[in-house]
Formats: structure tokens, sequence, C-alpha cells
């Protein structure tokens, strides 16, 4: 039977271009990366208004759900297909980001 993960990550736009990325992450890289075999939804969120610290260093959410036996091949697609025609990356979502798989406990 397959394991679930949660891949969680966030993300922020180049200055003064969230419209720019925002339509490229919910209209291309969504399906890009749920194209990946094992990778079977995803999800995007934006920081909510109210936050217990205000100082927030990420704007953006994406949280993916992979079921799967073998995470290494997932985790090795993902990378293989990154910044190639299968998945282009934008230049409006900034370099920095964190991304992390997450088991259940």
């Amino acid at each position: 039977m397959p394991q679930r993960y949660k891949f969680i990550v966030l993300t922020n736009a180049v200055d003064d271009r969230d419209d720019e990325f925002n339509d490229w992450y919910s209209n291309v890289h969504l399906s890009d990366v749920t194209g990946i075999p094992g990778i079977v939804s995803a999800e995007r969120y934006k920081l909510a208004h109210v936050q217990r610290n205000p100082q927030q260093p990420f704007r953006y959410l994406a949280i993916y759900e992979i079921e799967t036996d073998d995470l290494e091949f997932v985790t090795a697609e993902i990378g293989r297909r990154a910044g190639t025609p299968a998945m282009v990356i934008s230049d409006a979502m900034a370099a920095d980001k964190i991304a992390a798989i997450f088991t259940p406990l």
C-alpha cells in the first residue's frame, strides 16, 4: 500500500509581480507538479491578514499530497523536471523558498 506524504512549499513573488506569479503558479506550475507520478493533488494558500507573529517571511503556501511506495523517485523526478519544458519555473518567483516533505505520525 502506498505511503502518504505532504510536500509543503513556502514561496514569495518577486516585488510587484504577484499577479504574474500567481497566474503562473495556479495555471501552469500546479499541473506540472501534479503530472509527476505519485503527486495526487495540490492546494495553494496566501498568508492571512491576521497573524500571531506579523513578521512572516513567506506570503504563499502550496501543499501537495503524495501517495507512493517510492518517495525517492518522486523527489528525483521533481528535480529532473524543474527548469525544463516539463516544469518551467517563472522568474516572477523569488529565489528564497522552503520546501519539505512530511509523513504522518
